[in-house]
């Protein structure tokens, strides 16, 4: 098996949170200062091997330890125990203008972060004139860098990080800054990155970005690995840490103590005539009926449907009582409500249902997520979120 480019060896980052409000406190209450600090673990005993060519997605929470694990393993910040070990080329785009100097020219940081990137002066001349045209500096290249906007920052050092012929690209979340011909250029040259083997490790908020060009996703929260593998489970893992913490905040929140209206209790999914589904995957062309099995509390208007969502949490298809028209029972009570889809034609193998419930002004009342999954048949022809009873011929063209 190949020496991965990168392994991370049971590492954990502390840092010490200090409770002083100045110096002064610290000075006149010297005798107290244990207890005006405490410890902080970013990252608990993480283990982690990225092999050459893969492009890994980190994920997790705000205040996770994304950034912090990227910084530990581009060397910008040296962990508290455990040890990181890497072996090529090495660039880091970690933070809006890490390693520029306000002070000095759009083309003197060129040079001086090239050189931070172990790039001579003879290599960055070779590629000087694509960085500039990479970034759309344009004429403000030899300009100060402080009176850059924050996008031609990022677009600058893009641009550096990407033609130091990097063998390990580290990148934050700062590419959300770029406008969206920018992002879709980076993206571009990633895949190019992808394509000649590079590996890539890319801290990213969006779930859509790490679902397209990542081929793996590791999932931290409070400083742990929660995940490591499929992307599209990975994710999964992500959004069920989400509906985790909005749950335990609703249940320790101690305001509003408001009952809901109406509860969701589940979701039941037929076949046309209201027979069980087979154990095999949905064929196509298969009619389907919805039931969502609701009670209403309290008097209330009320609206409900359900969604089908890919693995990826890409919503297919949606349906609701207010789009068909249908208005609902305001009084207390249970009630089944059935949609009926009279031939399915999806092309992906696996949806995920989720039911939910609003009031007439759209304002959430219930949701039930996720209500369950259904598993359809390949399409044997083509690709995509949708199939067809597709055909196809050739004709001679006479010349």
């Amino acid at each position: 098996m190949a020496e991965p480019l990168v392994r991370v060896d049971r590492v954990s980052k502390r840092f010490v949170l200090h409770k002083d409000k100045s110096l002064k406190d610290r000075v006149l209450y010297w005798k107290a200062r244990s207890k005006s600090r405490s410890e902080f673990f970013a990252l608990q005993d993480v283990n982690l091997e990225i092999g050459l060519g893969e492009t890994v997605g980190l994920i997790g929470h705000n205040g996770s330890g994304k950034s912090t694990l990227l910084k530990v393993i581009g060397g910008i910040i040296e962990a508290s125990d455990g040890a990181v070990f890497r072996r090529g080329r090495v660039a880091a785009l970690l933070e809006l203008g890490a390693g520029f100097h306000p002070d000095l020219s759009g083309r003197d940081n060129v040079y001086l972060n090239a050189a931070l990137l172990g790039m001579s002066t003879a290599d960055t001349d070779a590629v000087f004139d694509e960085i500039v045209e990479f970034s759309g500096i344009g004429e403000f290249i030899d300009s100060q860098v402080k009176f850059y906007s924050s996008g031609m920052y990022v677009r600058l050092a893009f641009a550096v990080a990407v033609h130091s012929d990097p063998d390990l690209l580290l990148v934050d979340e700062v590419l959300a800054v770029g406008d969206e011909p920018f992002q879709l250029k980076c993206m571009n040259k990633i895949r190019q990155f992808q394509q000649e083997g590079r590996t890539i490790v890319l801290v990213s908020h969006s779930s859509e970005q790490v679902a397209d060009v990542c081929t793996r996703a590791v999932v931290l929260d409070g400083g742990q690995v929660m995940h490591d593998g499929d992307v599209g489970e990975g994710i999964r893992v992500l959004r069920d840490g989400y509906e985790r913490d909005r749950i335990a905040g609703h249940e320790n929140d101690p305001g509003d103590p408001q009952r809901r209206a109406v509860e969701i209790a589940s979701v039941s999914v037929t076949d046309a005539a209201g027979n069980p589904l087979p154990s095999t995957p949905i064929e196509r062309g298969t009619g389907l009926l919805v039931t969502i099995h609701a009670e209403v509390v309290e008097p209330t208007a009320w609206i409900t449907g359900f969604t089908l969502q890919s693995t990826l949490g890409q919503a297919i298809y949606r349906l609701n009582t207010e789009g068909l028209g249908i208005e609902l029972p305001t009084s207390p009570g249970r009630y089944d409500v059935q949609f009926s889809i009279p031939s399915t034609n999806f092309g992906l193998s696996r949806l995920v249902l989720s039911a939910g419930a609003t009031d007439a002004a759209g304002e959430p009342l219930a949701l039930l997520e996720p209500a369950g999954l259904l598993d359809f048949a390949d399409d044997p022809f083509g690709a995509g979120v949708v199939q067809f009873a597709a055909a196809g011929s050739v004709t001679p063209v006479a010349t």
